[in-house]
């Protein structure tokens, strides 16, 4: 799939500790994870205003796109830029870090979105607390550059209007996302 040059990688390949760590859970989930072409990752120790969200080539180990998401509220209550904690609670507008699997997509309030299926204790919650991958106006380049940070989601995982439609079309129901911090 060729990938829009809007999406050029700021690296080539990704963190070995943190592509090490998502394929321990390809590892763990095999049986639930039923498409090993392509992974996300999400790298929640960089700050919100820096490309985090990563989608990897499992075949090559390269990444094939690259974006900024952001974090929810109650994982940055004071607004820094950077995650702080992550959250299971319903109510607590925070991200959850762990394996996700990818469920269907959908047309909703922020347009074309996908669900995600938590498949460990810290994010089993991430159905029913409605942590979805979608796109918003508070995630933008320009924001980024303005003010080194992005906006804050209720725990979504919410990446600027431009890349929705490759994120999707690479991880789509049955492929892994993975966020660590």
């Amino acid at each position: 799939m060729a990938v829009p040059s809007a999406f050029a990688a700021a690296r080539s390949s990704p963190t070995p500790d943190l592509l090490g760590q998502a394929k321990a859970a390809l590892d763990q989930h095999k049986t639930k994870v039923l498409h090993r072409d392509f992974i996300g990752l999400v790298d929640f120790a960089a700050p919100s205003g820096k490309p985090r969200f990563q989608v990897v080539d499992l075949a090559n180990g390269r990444i094939v796109a690259n974006s900024l998401v952001a974090h929810g509220r109650g994982s940055d209550p004071a607004n820094t830029g950077f995650l702080q904690r992550f959250s299971n609670d319903p109510g607590s507008n925070a991200s959850s870090g762990g394996s996700f699997l990818m469920g269907e997509t959908y047309i909703g309030k922020y347009g074309r979105s996908a669900r995600l299926h938590g498949l460990e204790p810290q994010n089993d919650m991430a159905f029913a607390r409605a942590i979805v991958i979608h796109s918003a106006d508070y995630v933008s380049q320009a924001m980024a550059a303005a003010s080194g940070r992005v906006g804050r989601s209720f725990g979504c995982f919410t990446v600027p209007h431009d890349d929705i439609g490759t994120v999707l079309a690479l991880l789509g129901p049955g492929r892994l996302l993975y966020s660590a911090r």
